[in-house]
């Protein structure tokens, strides 16, 4: 498997726009606000003047991170989390939000060390995307990373397992549908099968 990586810079100028055709806000209503996440429904028009009188809105109020862990064999660090929303078990990568004050790479240290209990080398920024973007604009920082050594346990009220699994097992698993989680899926591919 290979890709097609950009040669002119590592991250895509997204300052090339046509801002006459993005959509605009013409209203709002909030419909739920936290200091996690919030609801609104905007009304919306188009470029050609269509007006969309009922567009959901996610807003999320903190930027993510997430890491890929890779060992002296190159093999990846998995966790097992447990998630509410799937009810289920997920394999996935290290991630979570940054916490106030908390610089991204602070955050992605932080989070390898409470997701598996390993320190790890400084986090290296290798993409930025927003996974949904036609409802919110969340935006993850992929990070990658050696682990160092393990220091610790893992928080297991969120991670029922960890496990070093390598290039051909992680194969296996996405021919198997075993990694669901889009956040894991995009790092994973980045690093693992991108060679990023």
């Amino acid at each position: 498997m290979s890709c097609v990586l950009y040669s002119d810079s590592k991250f895509i100028n997204r300052e090339r726009r046509d801002f006459r055709m993005i959509p605009k806000r013409l209203a709002r209503e909030v419909i739920y606000e936290s200091d996690w996440v919030k609801l609104y429904i905007d009304k919306v028009e188009y470029a050609n003047k269509h007006i969309v009188d009922e567009y959901p809105f996610i807003h999320y109020e903190k930027k993510s991170v997430a890491i890929v862990v890779q060992n002296e064999n190159d093999e990846v660090l998995l966790i097992k989390s447990n998630r509410y929303v799937t009810q289920s078990e997920e394999w996935e990568i290290p991630a979570g939000h940054l916490d106030a004050g908390e610089t991204p790479i602070n955050a992605a240290t932080r989070e390898v060390l409470e997701e598996t209990g390993y320190t790890i080398t400084k986090p290296l920024l290798i993409y930025e995307y927003n996974p949904s973007n036609g409802m919110s604009n969340q935006k993850i920082d992929i990070y990658k990373a050696r682990a160092i050594k393990k220091v610790g346990t893992f928080d297991s009220a969120e991670v029922a397992d960890i496990q070093w699994v390598s290039k051909e097992k992680l194969v296996e698993m996405l021919h198997q549908n075993s990694i669901n989680c889009g956040i894991a899926l995009v790092g994973l591919m980045m690093v693992v099968f991108c060679g990023l």
